[in-house]
């Protein structure tokens, strides 16, 4: 099989596309939220799931875009979309794409320290409440926090649940 290497990217914002600009993109870290349990007659502590953890990502401009500050908001507001896509080659050329779609609010605007002669970045964290990872044409995971759904490869594994709370 052959090693595919992560050769490119570019990010998006609602719809625009930041090529030129985006430096970097952290996707976001998916983590269980587990608690530890004994019951009696038990040896040892086991760790049962109790959810996910929050969806976060990150990424970093080359510079200040008023559009994206435009995207932060002190009080409850709209969620908009996000995009990272990645292009990955492999050892035989086949180039496979990698996409990130997310959902959520901008968290944080770091626009850190300016300093003559040097060019500035801007640092944006996002709170997501949707995450759907998709590799080449396969949905690896997708994540709807509001919903209430959890699909990894294909299966939606809290449909069960969802049924038995009348959801």
């Amino acid at each position: 099989m052959a090693r595919k290497i992560r050769k490119n990217f570019n990010f998006y914002v609602d719809g625009k596309g930041y090529a030129g600009s985006v430096m970097s993109f952290t996707a976001p870290k998916l983590s269980l939220k587990t608690e530890d349990f004994q019951a009696g007659g038990m040896l040892a502590p086991t760790e049962i799931v109790l959810g996910h953890e929050k969806l976060t990502a990150d990424v970093e401009f080359a510079s200040d875009d008023a559009e994206i500050m435009s995207k932060f908001h002190v009080v409850e507001s709209n969620e908009y979309g996000f995009t990272a896509r990645e292009a990955l080659e492999g050892d035989d050329g086949e180039v496979t794409q990698v996409v990130h779609n997310m959902r959520g609010k901008v968290k944080l605007l770091d626009r850190g320290e300016t300093k003559v002669g040097e060019k500035g970045t801007i640092k944006v964290s996002l709170a997501l409440s949707y995450y759907k990872l998709t590799h080449g044409a396969q949905v690896v995971q997708e994540i709807d926090v509001v919903n209430m759904i959890a699909r990894q490869g294909g299966v939606d594994v809290l449909a069960g649940i969802r049924g038995a709370l009348g959801i």
